[in-house]
């Protein structure tokens, strides 16, 4: 049975963004929440982000502006999370 994961993500980012691909390797859902930040594109990590989008793992965050995410409010990511089965911070 697949389960639904959600990762925050507050510092590491590229570590985080290349765990939450291994995440998915049990056909799990993933979704990746930013705190206080987008997804910043970077020579270690744009590979990493790529695979994001062809794994159609879902990115948000809860900046507005955001190019790289989905804006999502502070409050309503709370809400969301708690429909998720596990909920990893990083």
């Amino acid at each position: 049975m697949s389960k639904k994961i959600a990762v925050i993500i507050k510092d590491r980012q590229d570590e985080a963004i290349r765990m939450s691909i291994g995440l998915t390797l049990m056909d799990d859902s993933v979704d990746v929440f930013l705190l206080d930040r987008d997804l910043v594109k970077t020579k270690d990590n744009e590979l990493n982000i790529e695979t994001l989008d062809e794994m159609d793992i879902k990115t948000y965050s809860n900046i507005e502006g955001c190019t790289e995410s989905a804006y999502i409010p502070t409050a309503t990511m709370a809400r969301e999370l708690l429909s998720y089965d596990h909920i990893l911070p990083y």
